[in-house]
């Protein structure tokens, strides 16, 4: 069975507080999709979904999204085993967000640089330049190792 998603009413009343979930994608079919650790809420990632991801992690309760760079759609963890099981979902006032709270199996860990978030660097100014600092340089795995084949 694959979901399907009516499209959003135009009233903004029933899009804030009516029953049903009308997810709004942009022009390109994305919608994004923040996801934080269900245990600790610490945010582990920021992606996005297509309407077939959607519906994927609302059936089977491992999340799904859609790959912009590689123009496909994938289940989270699939090759590094630290696949992410849906606790819950929530949708923001207008419905072009979505917020996964999830388990992360595996490792624990998130990015594919082995980090348990991709938020492991801090932006700041220093001598009037825009820059990085990693703040968590802990490796849950080595991805060479995991994505060796990849």
């Amino acid at each position: 069975m694959t979901l399907t998603f009516a499209s959003p009413p135009q009233d903004k009343a029933e899009l804030e507080s009516g029953p049903a979930f009308t997810p709004r994608f942009d022009e390109k079919g994305l919608i994004t999709a923040v996801v934080t650790d269900a245990r600790d809420g610490e945010l582990l990632m920021v992606a996005h979904m297509n309407a077939e991801a959607l519906s994927l992690t609302l059936e089977t309760g491992f999340a799904h999204y859609y790959s912009r760079s590689r123009d496909r759609l994938w289940k989270k963890g699939e090759s590094s085993g630290n696949l992410q099981t849906v606790r819950e979902i929530r949708t923001d006032c207008d419905q072009d967000a979505v917020w996964l709270k999830v388990s992360v199996a595996g490792h624990d860990a998130t990015c594919h640089t082995g980090r348990r978030s991709c938020f492991y660097r801090t932006v700041g100014v220093a001598d009037g330049e825009a820059k990085v600092a990693i703040t968590d340089d802990h490796r849950h795995f080595d991805p060479a190792q995991i994505y060796a084949g990849n």
